[in-house]
């Protein structure tokens, strides 16, 4: 078997070039599927369920594409077919998963239609991956592996750059980067599109500038297969029975490593939007619950809930009041401010309100009920239905008309108004033409309360995802994502310089835990840029070292089997991450209060604290033209 060639820089660059689009994928799926899933309406608690499907399917799909490309010679190429389909579908898909919300289905709809598209991106993108990864071990020579992996470390961060500051750039630009509930801001959604077109011209450079060797070269260097590219059927049990000890103990390095990254994704947009920019919170509801006693019976969920007379119970998550009761006696209304005197004439806009206060003395306190809605200041609930009120020293506006304030008052929503053995009407509301104001109802389904004095808002605190302070923290994940890259790239640089590669890899994974923790209670914005710069040093050791220390440890004959495989150490702990966070999520908070998801940031640095102990057992296996130790 020949020895490989030294490759020129510029053969190495554009062997992993095509890695700079299909990060910049990833980067837009990392930094904003929680951000898109909490404002299609998700739980906090829901959120990390979301990420399973992806990996699982990486699971079953990875080992198949690896033993498949093993085999695989046509006209484009061993590997580079793959590259095209899976471009090709992700492409598609990220045009798609942006606008889940757009289609004015139901929450549980969206959520679902979101679901999918992640599962079919993540599959997608790890496929387009993959061979780049491949190609390193088939055409470049042991002497050159740590080079060529540190190129695709230093593009994909590159990548992930761009689709990182994606949103916030636009915002900038003028895109809008807020929305109506339930719908993705354009700063997303676009953000998505320009990725897509990116990915794209990526691919067609890889296809014009990579030369795959044809068998006949490829035996010759590499073994395994004969002229005509023919190899005996693989047996991935038996190569999993046989694999080197390398194949395992860095696979358990790998999943503390990405355990902890599936918690960075899913959970950082929570972090951030509350620590630092003081999200305001919001109660959600997610269905009216039957219940007898302390016990659920029967509990009844759409995005629109409706009386037999048709007037809205909940809308979007939010409860529709129906007024106030004032002195024992029920108002209907609509709008409802509580104001205080002021020697000054203010306009009333607050809440949905555009109403020119009527006389003098008059000044903006607090919006009660703003068009049907139950309001608050600055997104934050400040009353709760069927409790009362002090308005002592205030007026009233209700609907427009100042009255003096009563001496009881508490708000009452419609759930609490309906009669006994009350038909309500579960249903999505659209219409054809926004212009003419006429509505339909769509997927109606019909239920009974049939003790509506025993019957509750199924309801949770989160984050008001509507809020410009939560969207503003979302772009500002992206920057520190991408600060999160920068010293990625800035690390792969001195990573080649350890003269063990042992003990540079623990202590990127030390500086990794340390910025993860860090980032759990970090509250100033910029200070967070310490937190992210630590974990762009694990991040750039898990690209560059476990490939370079596996690749080495393994015979030629199966490499593109092995590494397919070697894709479960990171969807299984992504898997395990997945099934574990709500419950963990759940353990930690309290369910009346907001999900402490910045808790999970310090699980994760534990996590990768255990990555960083584990690679004690890693034992290298060295080629004699390696100088690294």
């Amino acid at each position: 078997m020949k020895t490989k060639p030294d490759l020129s820089f510029w053969k190495l660059w554009n062997l992993s070039f095509g890695f700079f689009g299909v990060q910049i994928a990833y980067a837009l799926q990392s930094a904003n599927v929680s951000r898109i899933f909490a404002t299609l309406g998700a739980d906090p608690h829901d959120l990390s369920y979301f990420w399973i499907l992806p990996p699982l399917m990486g699971l079953i799909l990875q080992p198949i594409v690896g033993t498949a490309s093993d085999k695989t010679w046509n006209r484009f190429g061993r590997r580079l077919p793959y590259l095209i389909v899976g471009a090709l579908v992700a492409v598609v898909v990220m045009c798609l998963l942006p606008n889940a919300g757009s289609f004015g289905l139901a929450v549980s709809s969206a959520i679902l239609i979101g679901l999918i598209a992640l599962m079919l991106l993540d599959t997608s993108i790890n496929m387009a991956m993959q061979p780049f990864k491949m190609l390193v071990g088939d055409m470049v020579n042991e002497k050159q592996k740590g080079l060529a992996y540190s190129i695709q470390s230093f593009l994909c961060n590159a990548g992930s750059i761009v689709g990182y500051v994606f949103p916030f750039l636009l915002t900038w630009i003028g895109f809008q980067n807020t929305a109506a509930a339930g719908v993705i801001p354009e700063t997303v959604v676009f953000s998505f599109y320009f990725g897509a077109a990116i990915l794209l011209l990526c691919v067609v450079y890889s296809l014009a500038k990579i030369k795959e060797w044809p068998p006949q070269t490829y035996a010759e260097y590499n073994g395994g297969a004969d002229v005509n590219g023919k190899q005996e059927k693989t047996n991935l049990f038996k190569l999993l029975v046989k694999a080197p000890s390398t194949f395992w103990t860095v696979g358990l390095v790998q999943f503390f490593c990405w355990f902890a990254f599936l918690f960075m994704w899913t959970y950082t947009n929570g972090t951030i939007a509350k620590n630092a920019f003081n999200c305001p919170e919001t109660t959600t509801i997610h269905g009216i619950e039957q219940l007898d006693g302390d016990k659920v019976v029967k509990s009844y969920t759409a995005k629109y809930i409706l009386s037999a007379d048709s007037l809205l119970i909940v809308d979007h998550g939010k409860a529709a009041v129906a007024g106030v009761v004032a002195d024992g006696t029920f108002t209907p209304a609509q709008n409802v401010v509580m104001v205080k005197t002021d020697n000054e004439t203010y306009p009333i806009k607050a809440g949905g309100l555009n109403i020119e206060a009527p006389a003098q003395g008059i000044a903006l306190s607090t919006p009660m009920i703003a068009d049907g809605m139950l309001a608050g200041v600055d997104g934050v609930t400040t009353f709760r239905f069927n409790e009362p009120v002090n308005c002592e020293g205030t007026t009233l506006l209700i609907d427009g008309v100042a009255t003096q304030a009563p001496a009881s008052l508490t708000i009452v929503d419609r759930l609490s108004r309906l009669d006994k053995d009350s038909k309500i009407i579960l249903a999505d509301i659209y219409t054809h033409d926004p212009n003419s104001g006429e509505l339909f109802l769509d997927g109606t389904s019909d239920g009974v309360l049939t003790d509506p004095s025993n019957a509750r808002f199924e309801t949770s605190v989160v984050l008001n995802t509507e809020s410009p302070q939560y969207n503003d923290a979302g772009n500002w994940v992206g920057i520190l994502f991408a600060i999160q890259a920068i010293g990625s790239v800035l690390w792969a640089v001195v990573l080649p310089m350890f003269r063990s590669r042992k003990f540079s890899y623990s202590l990127s994974l030390l500086l990794g835990a340390a910025g993860f923790i860090s980032a759990g209670y970090f509250t100033d914005p910029y200070l967070l840029f310490v937190s992210f710069v630590l974990i762009g040093c694990a991040w750039a050791a898990m690209l560059a070292w476990p490939f370079t220390i596996l690749t080495n440890s393994l015979k030629s004959g199966n490499i593109g089997a092995y590494l397919g495989l070697f894709n479960c150490s990171i969807c299984l702990p992504q898997i395990a991450g997945a099934l574990l966070g709500g419950w963990i999520l759940s353990m930690l908070g309290n369910p009346d209060e907001l999900a402490p998801q910045y808790m999970m940031m310090v699980i994760a640095g534990i996590s990768l604290l255990l990555g960083a102990i584990s690679v004690v057992f890693i034992k290298e296996h060295e080629s004699k033209t390696e100088t690294a130790k």
